[in-house]
Order: structure tokens, then C-alpha cells, then sequence
């Protein structure tokens, strides 16, 4: 058998445990998940060796999508670390097994706090599962190790149960993309989901202005000024009618006898798409892509009036696509 084979009858193996830990859930979740959302307290994640590293992960994850989520290392936590827990929390000990020595040796501190204890152990009847007051069954048949010794299918079973508890909790809090934009500020995915129109517009003296009765030759100098690749069009009133662009020139040129006797609104389109300015910098760029004309250049617009002008590279700049 070569790797690719090898690697592929990995996820096969990892994939058809993943099956049989779905049909295992039952209503256990649901009253895990009530619990966490009544509590006053937080979460508190524990396991150790590689039960530890995938815990950590779940609790990054609960922590990031609105639930007050910790881990604590089932070993530190015998040697002072258990001073994070509090009488409110919901404890969620991983051990497949069930029966890690430096898991089950927390339960009568755990205990002795008042904290609820929710084991996700791939063996019901062991001591862990026997103390926990509910219980989210990870159980495998088999490892994805050759060896049926490495945890493979165990720690993707616990991670994808992680996830689904998690996903269950966003759901149920209704937790919108502006909320996770509070705990995710930095780097291209905090940008995409905090930046808005107005803070990436071309704005005041930068804004490319013409007048609806502009020559021609007014509005070549000043879209070459302002090097934004259009210009907006503005009546007597200072109110936006129309924009023209590279685009809108070209196509005039092909009346070749009568464009310099043209005026900006013999040339402009009237009927734009424009942003307003609070909606989100990537919703402005699907607006401009999911054009059937895909456009360019973006008027913004607060309460009808023209405040500034973005193009698809500004918003590309900030959204990282």
C-alpha cells in the first residue's frame, strides 16, 4: 500500500468512527447545554496529555464565540491551579478512558467546591463517568493508528464533539459575526469583520467632484487629479446625480465627432450603485463584485448625501481576499 493509500484509508477510518460518536448523542447535550447557559459561572476545561491539548482547543473555541471558557491542566490543577474553579462553574473532564489518574484525582476537590462535573469519556461505566453528572459519549471502536494504540479517532471524536457544543451554544445565544468581532480584533480576520465603508473611504478634498454641466475636458482633469478612476456628478443643489468612469469615457469616445462638445451628463450614469456608509467594508465589496457589471469604484453615501467614494481595492486591502 502506497502513502496515498495510507492516507486515505486513515480518514476513511477516522470518518466511520466519527459516524458511530454521532449516533451516540443523545439528550445529554441539551441538558449540558442548559447548564452551561444558566450558569453564573464559567467553564472550565480539563484533561491531560492529549485529551489536554485537544481541551485547550475547546476552550479557545467556547471563549471565542461568547462562552467564559478556561483550560486547566488536569495535572496542575493538583498542585494549585484547582483555585480557578469556583461553586458556579461547569467542569468538563476529558479522559477516553476514563479512568486518568490525574483526572479522576480532581473529582473530590471538584466536588468539595460544588462545581458540576461533566465528564466527555468514551466509557460510561468508568470512574468518570460514574461521578459526572452528565456525560458526552466519545466513544471509539477503533483507533486510526495501525497500531490501534496512538489516539487518532479518539481525540478527532472529542475535538469534533467540542465543536458541537459549541455550535449549539452560538446558536442558542444568538452570537452574530459582530460579536466574535469583538474577540477577534487583530490580523485579516478581526479587519474583515470589525472595518466599515467609512473608515476606508476617500473622503473632503480628496473626493473627485464634478458639476452636471462640466466639459468634458473638466472632467478628464479632474478624474486624472484626484486618481480615484471616476468622478461624481453634482447638480446646482450639491446633490449627487450621477458618476462617471474610465469606463463611462471609453464608451463616450466612440462618438468621436461629439465628445468634446459633451457635458457630464451626457455621459454619466445616473442610475449608481452606492454603499452607505455603516455597512461592513466586505459587504461593500460583495455588493461590487456581485454586480453583473462588476464595478470599481463605490459612492458612499449618510442620509442621501454624498460623503465619500471607496474603490475595490481599498476594501480588498482591509478584507484580505
Amino acid at each position: 500500500m502506497n502513502s496515498i493509500e495510507m492516507a486515505k484509508k486513515l480518514f476513511d477510518s477516522e470518518i466511520e468512527e466519527l459516524i458511530k460518536v454521532r449516533n451516540k448523542i443523545d439528550d445529554n447535550i441539551e441538558k449540558i447545554v442548559e447548564l452551561i447557559l444558566n450558569s453564573k459561572g464559567k467553564v472550565v476545561i480539563t484533561g491531560i496529555g492529549k485529551s489536554g491539548l485537544i481541551g485547550k482547543k475547546i476552550a479557545a473555541t467556547l471563549a471565542s464565540t461568547g462562552t467564559h471558557a478556561i483550560f486547566m491542566n488536569s495535572a496542575e490543577g493538583l498542585h494549585g491551579d484547582l483555585g480557578m474553579i469556583c461553586e458556579e462553574d461547569v467542569v468538563i473532564a476529558i479522559s477516553n478512558s476514563g479512568n486518568s489518574e490525574e483526572v479522576l484525582s480532581l473529582i473530590p476537590s471538584i466536588k468539595r467546591i460544588g462545581a458540576t462535573l461533566v465528564a466527555m469519556t468514551g466509557n460510561k461505566k468508568s470512574p468518570l463517568g460514574r461521578e459526572a453528572k452528565y456525560i458526552l459519549n466519545i466513544g471509539i471502536e477503533k483507533e486510526g493508528c495501525p497500531l490501534n494504540l496512538a489516539p487518532m479517532s479518539s481525540a478527532t471524536s472529542t475535538l469534533v464533539m467540542g465543536d458541537a457544543l459549541a455550535s449549539i451554544l452560538i446558536e442558542r445565544r444568538k452570537f452574530k459575526p459582530e460579536n466574535f468581532a469583538i474577540y477577534h480584533p487583530g490580523g485579516t480576520l478581526g479587519r474583515r469583520l470589525l472595518m466599515k465603508v467609512r473608515d476606508v473611504m476617500h473622503t473632503g478634498d480628496n473626493l473627485p467632484l464634478v458639476n452636471d454641466i462640466s466639459s468634458v475636458d473638466e472632467v478628464i482633469l479632474r478624474m486624472t487629479k484626484k486618481r480615484l478612476g471616476a468622478v461624481c456628478v453634482m447638480n446646482s443643489e450639491n446633490k449627487m446625480v450621477g458618476i462617471i468612469t474610465e469606463g463611462d469615457l471609453r464608451r463616450a469616445l466612440s462618438k468621436k465627432e461629439e465628445f468634446f462638445k459633451m457635458k457630464a451628463e451626457n455621459i454619466m450614469t445616473k442610475n449608481f450603485t452606492y454603499a452607505d456608509e455603516g455597512i461592513m467594508a466586505i459587504e461593500a465589496l460583495d455588493l461590487m463584485e456581485n454586480r453583473e457589471n462588476q464595478i470599481s469604484v463605490l459612492p458612499v453615501m449618510k442620509n442621501g448625501e454624498l460623503v465619500g467614494i471607496v474603490r475595490v481595492h481599498d476594501l480588498l486591502n482591509v478584507v484580505g481576499r
